[in-house]
């Protein structure tokens, strides 16, 4: 498996090698694509596109439907394949990764059929307006390697429910559950060239899709720096752009909230894939009162973590995607030593586990607000604490930062719970929990962390162009607004 254009597998391009994280051994050889595959794709794509748009809602509908049926029954495959590639626990694919997907394309088989406009109406008197929302056209997208498997259905289902094609890039490191998800969906019914897989590095094979002059819109999933790259290159032809970019998730801990809550939450939060999420809680600020609490409660349950063989369902942490950026959060943390404390973890295990590229779960206490561990995204498993004294400080503290994707409230008072929600500034504010996701909401960030929606029927504004259609209801040749622009007739 390595692309898949026009309804079939394809073999092309220079030979690579995925490799599993956890252990170094090979998962699958694969060959990486350039502007020859991309090309081929985007034509595929470009055909395709004038059925697909036609086709009715309760016919894209249907597709999804018995796709989503069909990732039911091979749940397992895609759960143990996402496991090897991406080095996530059995466990964490089982149980989150297939079954959001498989909710997620469920979801978008009914919003398929929900495309809504304003209503049709007489709003000059002389005219009846109407709506239509319609696909923009070629989807260019590139995903990242954190979340495979969920980040290519956010990409395409919304996109080909609303009627559009699409061509996805996945990270070159972790394609394999993207080409059989696309492989699925043809399977399902899905016409040949809706969903095509070019697999290649960003130079290559996502460049030349993102300035494609064919690709009418592009979606990138990724670091906010190379998020202004990909806006540099769309705007060579003024395409349609979404980002879902970098996050710095503050988790706010008032004096009155459950502690242990707010603790179990750290650690599940900042956790989660390794803390290779985007969304991942990576800063705690915590009320003075509780702060020392929090962090020894922290640290002992981080001590709880079990890392270990991602086959084994007793794993609660794997490794990093890689050597290298295993590395680059082992010295944010090495640095973070001289200016703040590490209470737990900080360590690259030995054993058994020094063929992967396993990091302790860690915890930094006392850093300053200013320190580049609490400034720049680390993307591993470490949560840096720091304490407030009053309400202010602490949304000042939340909204110090050029990211917005996501934070969270814990607190039992309404009243702080409603200021949290409306004044930290991100796209999505949980309130005594932190990164639950669900099909039905939207999810999307703010300032440096990109525009646009993910996920729910919020997505289609994204993937549709409104087009205003205005109907004369007069019958007559001749109108006032004419004698502005010729007077004697």
């Amino acid at each position: 498996m390595t692309h898949f254009i026009d309804g079939h597998l394809v073999n092309a391009g220079s030979p690579a090698t995925v490799y599993d994280p956890s252990d170094g051994t090979p998962v699958a050889d694969i060959t990486l694509g350039g502007a020859a595959e991309v090309g081929r794709a985007v034509e595929a794509a470009r055909t395709a596109f004038g059925e697909w748009s036609r086709a009715t809602p309760a016919e894209r509908s249907g597709v999804l439907a018995s796709f989503a049926r069909a990732l039911e029954e091979r749940s397992g495959e895609f759960a143990a394949l996402e496991s090897r590639q991406a080095g996530k626990p059995i466990r964490l694919t089982t149980e989150f990764d297939v079954p959001g997907t498989i909710d997620n394309t469920a979801f978008f088989a009914g919003a398929a059929r929900n495309l809504e406009g304003k209503a049709t109406g007489e709003y000059s008197g002389a005219h009846t307006s109407s709506i239509r929302r319609e696909a923009v056209g070629v989807v260019g997208s590139v995903a990242p390697w954190n979340y495979p498997l969920q980040m290519a259905a956010w990409k395409v289902l919304p996109a080909i429910a609303a009627g559009n094609t699409i061509v996805l890039k996945p990270a070159e490191i972790t394609p394999l559950t993207t080409v059989l998800f696309a492989q699925v969906a043809h399977e399902s019914g899905l016409p040949a060239g809706v969903f095509n897989v070019v697999t290649g590095t960003g130079p290559d094979a996502g460049s030349t899709l993102l300035r494609h002059p064919d690709v009418d819109m592009v979606s990138f999933t990724g670091s906010t720096r190379v998020g202004r790259t990909v806006l540099e290159a769309a705007a060579t032809t003024a395409k349609r752009v979404h980002l879902e970019l970098g996050g710095k998730a503050p988790f706010v801990v008032f004096d009155d909230a459950d502690l242990e809550a707010a603790i179990h939450g750290a650690v599940a939060g900042s956790l989660i894939n390794s803390g290779q999420d985007c969304t991942a809680a990576t800063r705690a600020i915590v009320h003075r009162s509780v702060y020392d609490d929090f962090v020894a409660g922290v640290a002992d349950l981080m001590g709880k973590v079990v890392l270990g063989p991602t086959a084994d369902e007793a794993t609660d942490l794997g490794p990093l995607i890689s050597a290298a950026h295993r590395d680059k959060v082992a010295g944010m943390v090495d640095r973070a030593r001289s200016y703040a404390r590490v209470v737990t973890g900080g360590v690259i295990p030995g054993g058994a586990l020094t063929a992967g590229h396993y990091y302790s779960p860690t915890l930094i206490a006392d850093a300053d607000p200013a320190s580049e561990i609490v400034k720049d995204e680390i993307f591993g498993p470490v949560l840096a604490a720091m304490p407030f004294d009053s309400d202010d400080e602490a949304i000042a503290l939340a909204n110090d930062t050029v990211y917005g994707l996501a934070a969270s409230v814990w607190t039992k008072d309404v009243y702080r719970a409603l200021r949290g929600t409306e004044q930290i500034r991100a796209g999505c504010v949980w309130v005594n929990d932190h990164i639950s996701i669900i099909s039905e909401m939207p999810h999307g960030g703010m300032k440096q962390s990109g525009f646009g929606k993910d996920m729910s029927t919020y997505s289609f504004d994204d993937y549709t162009v409104v087009k205003h259609v205005m109907f004369d209801r007069t019958g007559t040749a001749q109108r006032d607004w004419h004698r502005t622009i010729f007077r004697n007739v």
